[in-house]
């Protein structure tokens, strides 16, 4: 059997006993139904994973004993911050899942001209407090330990205006550039997805003032969550660690 890993958002030490969160005791104790003397893997967002061992297990609270830790870097050598225009229910779900999984460092949730998504301060910070225990998951099951960051979503241009050294990327249909004519090598990218129906002609004129440079992924219109994941996979080839 697979030993679950679990996540843990506060430093842990070696050769002591913790209690695991409300969220990660839930799940070890009432989904995988694990008791005392069974082995967990715990990592903490400091690239280091830890083995431990249940010491006490009922439907409430779990504590475990610490054991040993050491570094395990999965990170890729590209890191990526995403700028996703929000699209609406699970779609936004699965794109933070997936690309989690590639290999991305950051996410913005964006609003632009069309942005199907409209949500008040209150429900817009349960999203984000969701999308984050979201990527928690997905460090959990892909092996990452480091977590990525959701930030608090913000307008197209203001995120486009920060400052940022690295490669900056939209996508465009009419695009003259690839991802593989991209010159090496390249060691930060910010890559803009927009929503299902694109970005109006201003917000392109708009990401050209900030020094986006537009690629094109291919010939056919894929959906705002298939661009991300494969602009984020086709990246990771080129300059990552995939293929």
């Amino acid at each position: 059997m697979r030993i679950p890993r679990i996540y843990h958002p506060e430093p842990i030490v070696p050769g002591h006993e913790l209690a695991l969160c409300e969220d990660a005791a839930n799940h070890v104790g009432r989904v995988l139904r694990m008791g005392p003397g069974q082995a967990l893997h715990l990592f903490d967002g400091s690239n280091q994973v830890f083995d431990a061992e249940i010491t006490h297990a009922d439907k409430k609270s779990v504590r475990v004993t610490v054991l040993k830790g050491e570094v395990a870097d999965r990170e890729s050598p590209l890191h990526l911050h995403l700028g996703q225009v929000m699209s609406r229910g699970e779609k936004m779900e699965f794109t933070i899942q997936k690309s989690i999984e590639l290999g991305v460092n950051t996410i913005t949730p964006l609003f632009s001209e069309r942005c199907g998504v409209k949500l008040d301060a209150e429900r817009l910070n349960k999203k984000i407090q969701q999308w984050q225990k979201i990527a928690i998951a997905a460090c959990e099951q892909c092996g990452r330990n480091r977590v990525p960051e959701i930030r608090p979503a913000m307008d197209l241009e203001a995120w486009c205006a920060e400052q940022d050294e690295g490669l900056k990327l939209n996508l465009h249909p009419r695009a003259a550039h690839s991802i593989n004519t991209l010159p090496l090598p390249v060691e930060r990218v910010r890559l803009l997805i927009g929503p299902e129906g694109g970005l109006s002609a201003d917000e392109i004129a708009m990401t050209a003032r900030y020094h986006f440079t537009d690629i094109l992924l291919g010939p056919r219109v894929l959906r705002t969550e298939t661009t991300a994941l494969t602009a984020i996979t086709a990246l990771q080839v080129r300059f990552g660690d995939l293929g």
